[in-house]
């Protein structure tokens, strides 16, 4: 390896996530005998599966320079939806159509009212989150739906064949790899891309903005749907405050995952290690019993740094540049 290539490595976020992320591994089992126990690890994954899965939608909406903070209410109207369609006796097949159904229909509005009326996208999702989270609490109050089949628990906690691998894990996996070919090695990926970096330029060249960011957002819909299945079916009951905040963790392993805030940098490898980085890291500190209050202290501290060295290392490369030309 060259030097230049040494230096390049170095700088890559996805080489320093992984670095971290094999640091906390091995932190953890000096703290806790128990902690890299495989049965352990596995289990762990239940919770913070869900947010995973909402990280990778989140990607591209980040990739195009927006965001979206209503997942989490979408999630809860998903799961009010099939809640009351459990309640009137739909059995599981029709439970996990309903809720996938709500939450495409959710993320379309959103890409319609975005696209539409140009409005800004933290605008219209912050309305929509409001709207959405307001009809669980209107229709749930302090109740919550629990008369659900038996055969839906096995979305959130059930495991494939005789292993001890969780459902739950092996779908995230495979919705990562087919996310990860669609971001890196296709055409619709490029565009993202070229949109985030540089919107005017990439509306010039013919690429269709608006149409974009439409996919996305309702693509953002129907994997909230999917992970209010998997919630809904782990806990087993639907309450108006399901999924509250979750919006807000996968923007935090998207944008330590190394994905730029202001759009058009990044990818998936760095966001899969970093949702898996946060999980066991809270499962870690939980072995301890270390405060949440600390394990936000950690994970605000890792964020920061995800923001900051990467512009560390860019002002380096410009004073390098700066000396160069000089001479």
């Amino acid at each position: 390896m060259t030097h230049n290539a040494f230096r390049t490595l170095l700088q890559s976020w996805d080489f320093t996530i992984t670095i971290i992320f094999l640091l906390v591994m091995l932190a953890g089992s000096f703290i806790s005998p128990y902690f890299l126990d495989p049965g352990n690890l596995l289990e762990t994954t239940f919770n913070f599966i869900e947010k995973a899965i909402i990280a990778l939608p989140m990607i591209f909406i980040i990739l195009c320079g927006d965001i979206d903070v209503s997942v989490g209410s979408i999630i809860a109207l998903s799961s009010l939806a099939m809640g009351a369609a459990s309640e009137a006796g739909l059995q599981t097949a029709g439970l996990v159509s309903i809720g996938l159904a709500v939450g495409l229909l959710a993320g379309m509005l959103n890409g319609w009212l975005i696209t539409r009326f140009e409005i800004p996208a933290i605008a219209v999702t912050i309305g929509t989150q409001s709207l959405f989270r307001g009809i669980s609490q209107a229709v749930l109050g302090d109740q919550a739906y629990t008369k659900y089949p038996e055969s839906f628990a096995y979305f959130g906690q059930g495991y494939i064949g005789g292993t001890n691998i969780p459902f739950e894990l092996v779908l995230f996996l495979v919705l990562a790899l087919l996310t990860g070919i669609l971001l890196h090695r296709t055409t619709f990926g490029r565009k993202i891309y070229a949109l985030g970096r540089n919107p005017v330029a990439a509306r010039f060249t013919g690429i269709p903005v608006n149409r974009l960011r439409f996919i996305i957002f309702s693509w953002a819909g129907l994997f909230s749907g999917i992970a209010a299945v998997l919630l809904t079916s782990r806990i087993g009951s639907t309450r108006p405050n399901i999924a509250s905040g979750i919006e807000l963790d996968a923007i935090t392993s998207v944008v330590l995952g190394g994905v730029a805030i202001t759009g058009g940098f990044g990818g998936i490898y760095g966001v899969v290690v970093a949702n898996f980085l946060l999980g066991y890291l809270k499962f870690g500190m939980g072995l301890i019993n270390i405060p949440g209050r600390v394990m936000n202290l950690v994970t605000g501290s890792l964020l920061i740094i995800a923001v900051v060295i990467p512009e560390l290392f860019k002002q380096f490369d410009v004073r390098t540049n700066k000396r160069r030309t000089a001479l």
